[in-house]
């Protein structure tokens, strides 16, 4: 059965003033499809613009330019008392489970909160009864409730947010590097929680990280990002077995290995220095430091297309 569009970005552009009429190119013209039920990964270096994407996507930033659309319904200037009803259906997961918490809050009211501000239940017992559900939902207990998010331990605070963000029952979450701020040991407990909170509730994911260990285990596509542009998209193994834009190629080589004796073929190695976002360069954004690169690269821009199964954004494979 063919999956069903849920988010549509068509292009995004992010643009940040500075003085002195510069500006940061956050994410330029980038055009995308999040599919019902699935979790597509976001990945690239820190400052790529990842975050700022995921965030736009569900209008926490408004775009400088482009539309993003609800199940074919454009939601991108909406007022904010018509988008109203749109908010409950995506919510956010946010990178640093301490700094997302409000301090002065007990457990009960951060959940509670987004239950009160839609009037979802009819007396404050169902709205305490609702915050226990969810946080058993999370692998919390009733005996949580009233304890701050400084008295707990960062997997547990996550564990807080995540029960927040699934509190109206959305349709789709933004997991914006949902377990860069944990432990090891506690990262594959919230990757299997929210594994097990989709296949519950069915939900949809946009998955940002740059650990493409996490990406794997928990991802069905993977869309590579490079100074505010799309590189690559894929599903998951597609990309990682036989990656074809050089930046994703240049990524999961970087992946640390198991054996530190095992051999690495043909490993990628980047010259020079990390564009900058204010002044990105012509042509190709990833050409400064792209061993491939040609004159081409250099001043025409590659465009999206659809190269083995996948999209790629790469003049190496003609046009």
């Amino acid at each position: 059965m063919e999956q069903k569009k849920l988010l549509e970005a068509r292009g995004l552009t992010v643009e940040f003033p500075l003085a002195g009429h510069k500006k940061v190119h956050a994410v330029s013209d980038v055009s995308l499809d999040v599919m019902e039920h699935e979790v597509l990964a976001l990945v690239g270096e820190s400052g790529c613009g990842k975050s700022t994407l995921g965030k736009t996507m569900i209008r926490l930033q408004e775009p400088t330019a482009g539309e993003i659309c609800f199940r074919g319904t454009p939601i991108t200037g909406l007022s904010p008392k018509a988008f109203r009803d749109y908010r409950r259906q995506m919510q956010i997961v946010f990178q640093d489970p301490y700094a997302s918490l409000n301090p002065r809050m007990t457990v009960r009211g951060i959940v509670a909160e987004p239950l009160e501000t839609y009037h979802v239940c009819e007396s404050k017992e169902a709205t305490t009864e609702r915050v226990v559900e969810l946080l058993e939902a999370v692998g919390l207990t009733a005996d949580h409730l009233y304890r701050y998010a400084h008295q707990f331990s960062g997997g547990q605070r996550q564990r807080v947010g995540i029960a927040r963000a699934i509190a109206l029952n959305p349709a789709f979450i933004v997991c914006d590097e949902p377990v860069s701020a944990l432990d090891v040991s506690v990262q594959n407990q919230i990757l299997n929680l929210l594994k097990d909170l989709q296949g519950r509730f069915g939900l949809t994911y946009l998955f940002i990280s740059h650990d493409l260990s996490v990406v794997r285990f928990i991802a069905n596509r993977v869309c590579v990002m490079f100074l505010g542009k799309l590189c690559e998209i894929g599903d998951t193994e597609t990309v990682y077995s036989k990656p074809l834009h050089p930046y994703t190629r240049f990524l999961l080589d970087a992946i640390p290995k198991a054996d530190p004796h095992q051999r690495r073929k043909e490993r990628l190695l980047l010259a020079g220095e990390l564009p900058s976002p204010v002044n990105p360069p012509a042509g190709c954004r990833f050409h400064t430091r792209c061993p491939y690169a040609t004159e081409k690269c250099r001043t025409v821009e590659p465009q999206l297309q659809e190269v083995e199964g996948r999209k790629v954004a790469c003049h190496i494979y003609g046009e």
